[in-house]
C-alpha cells in the first residue's frame, strides 16, 4: 500500500468551498474579510491557513478552526 501526501487547504478551499458555490476569488475574499490576494495566495498553495483564516474559513464554510489548522498541519 503506497503513502500519499495530504492535500493542501487551499486546494480544499478551492475545490469543495469556492467552486460549488460558484464563488470567484474577489467575492469570496470580501465575504471573508481578506484580501484578494490572500486567498489567492491560500487556493493555489502558497500560503498556509493561519489561526486567523481558520477562523474565517469556519465562519464561512463550516467546520471548526481545528479542522482547517489540523489540516494544514497535516499537510505540512
Amino acid at each position: 500500500m503506497g503513502m500519499h501526501n495530504p492535500p493542501h487547504p487551499g486546494g480544499i478551499v478551492k475545490r469543495q468551498c469556492l467552486e460549488p458555490l460558484g464563488l470567484s476569488v474577489t467575492r469570496a475574499a470580501r465575504g471573508l474579510g481578506v484580501t484578494r490576494q490572500a486567498l489567492s495566495e491560500l487556493i493555489n498553495e502558497r500560503t498556509g491557513v493561519s489561526v486567523e483564516m481558520a477562523i474565517r474559513l469556519s465562519k464561512a464554510f463550516g467546520s471548526t478552526p481545528e479542522t482547517w489548522l489540523g489540516m494544514q498541519m497535516a499537510y505540512d
